[in-house]
């Protein structure tokens, strides 16, 4: 008790005695991703501390030190194997405090504070922000630090309590008593943080700005976190050029994956799918997309800038390493890109695939026509047969086209006409069947004259 005691006789020189101060205005919003950190009682920030104005406060008797000084040898007891007893010190405050009716506001807020550190280490922070707002009312009988940082410490505990609106009123409140200069960015990012909760992004951009600026303007990189609350306020704002500055900050200093494909996705959105495609290619070489909807988002992608061989390329890969799933869509897409790059032998193989993995016959008529583009007229009516049977053809008419000039192809003219006026049934198909048609007449005419000469 004696050493307890000559501590706290040492501290009185200091505007909040040390032994009074529980150290729980240093909290770690781990909920968040962000830590916030603010202590007037730390021996090594003693030099930067804020000068608050001069109050003066009463005194502290010796009678209430000896009975504080219990509560201070049950939270923090002595020695390397001493553990705090915060039941015990509950039970002795509310004793003592059945004695504090005469007490002063200075005494009293001592009391109360060491109230809420007690039942914050009991995790109950409501009784916690209780008491510590009971410090705060012994204003102005306390000095303005433990004011201000009771306040802070108040804050902290509401946004972890999820009462946002009170956490921003008591943040407000803070800001008006503190010391502009001892404002740091992340009280500005705690604010900020609140109004995103409320989904209040018109008041949550102008304070997690302010954080990020206070950073950049010491030359300081932003913490990771706070760029992307700062991307997601912009993003909800609709503000997609600051979204893409943003991400483009994340991907300087905090190289991830996520966040180049965050930013390859914005510059499809700002219409800029060049960017978007370099982008999303250079993770895809970094081998960071492992997703068939990555995947197939890249090949789809540089199928629409007319790179179709790099799109066969990427599906075919992700094929055979179990990646994309070989569905008779995968397939057929992938059948696509090859005839585009011309390689037919390749696109007619990856199309028979999909079409035997297909429900009806509309993949048989697309591969009957890649049959007839090489010359294989047989096969192609082969195809076509079979695509008929099954059913299910999207474009019928151009079915008979393909049909229609394979038999010409193999000089089976009057066949070729009965497919070509099955074709112009559909009006979109007419122009080319009847020309097909006269065509095929012609040749039949002149083979007739020959024979008959």
């Amino acid at each position: 008790m004696k050493a307890v005691l000559k501590k706290l006789v040492q501290a009185t020189s200091l505007a909040v005695p040390l032994a009074f101060t529980p150290a729980i205005s240093s909290l770690v919003i781990e909920g968040f991703g962000y830590s916030v950190d603010w202590s007037y009682a730390s021996a090594q920030e003693e030099a930067a501390k804020p000068k608050y104005e001069t109050r003066k406060t009463p005194a502290l008797s010796q009678a209430v030190f000896k009975k504080l000084a219990i509560i201070q040898e049950l939270t923090n007891p002595e020695g390397d194997d001493a553990k705090p007893n915060f039941p015990e010190a509950l039970k002795e405050l509310k004793e003592i405090e059945k004695g504090a009716g005469k007490w002063n506001g200075y005494e009293l807020a001592q009391l109360y504070n060491y109230y809420g550190f007690v039942y914050y280490s009991l995790e109950n922070n409501a009784q916690a922000i209780k008491y510590y707002r009971k410090v705060v009312d012994q204003s102005p009988n306390i000095p303005v630090g433990l004011e201000v940082g009771t306040l802070y410490t108040i804050a902290q505990l509401q946004f972890v309590e999820e009462d946002y609106p009170a956490a921003i009123k008591t943040l407000k409140e803070w800001m008006s008593k503190q010391d502009p200069q001892f404002i740091g960015a992340d009280s500005y990012v705690l604010l900020a943080q609140a109004y995103y909760q409320l989904q209040d992004m018109k008041s949550a951009r102008p304070n997690a700005d302010k954080a990020v600026e206070m950073y950049e303007a010491k030359g300081k990189v932003p913490k990771e976190n706070w760029l992307s609350l700062q991307r997601a306020i912009y993003f909800e704002l609709s503000q997609n050029d600051k979204v893409i500055e943003v991400l483009v900050k994340l991907c300087r200093h905090y190289s991830k994956p996520t966040y180049w494909k965050q930013l390859a996705g914005m510059y499809g959105l700002v219409g800029k799918e060049k960017r978007q495609v370099y982008l999303t290619d250079a993770a895809y070489v970094a081998k960071t997309l492992d997703k068939e909807k990555e995947l197939l988002n890249l090949a789809y992608m540089f199928l629409g800038e007319e790179y179709p061989y790099r799109a066969a390329k990427i599906i075919d890969d992700g094929i055979k390493k179990k990646l994309i799933e070989p569905t008779s869509k995968n397939l057929e897409v992938l059948a696509t890109a090859w005839r585009l790059s011309q390689e037919m032998e390749k696109s007619i193989q990856t199309m028979s695939q999909a079409a035997d993995k297909s429900k009806n016959g509309n993949l048989h008529a697309l591969l009957a026509g890649n049959y007839l583009d090489t010359d294989r007229n047989e096969k192609a009516l082969e195809v076509a047969s079979v695509a008929l049977k099954r059913g299910g053809v999207k474009r019928p008419d151009q079915l008979y086209i393909v049909i229609g000039m394979a038999r010409a192809n193999l000089g089976r003219w009057e066949s070729a006409m009965k497919a070509f006026e099955e074709a112009k049934k559909d009006k979109r198909s007419r122009v080319f069947a009847e020309n097909w048609i006269t065509y095929c007449k012609g040749e039949l005419e002149r083979e007739r004259q020959l024979g008959n000469s």
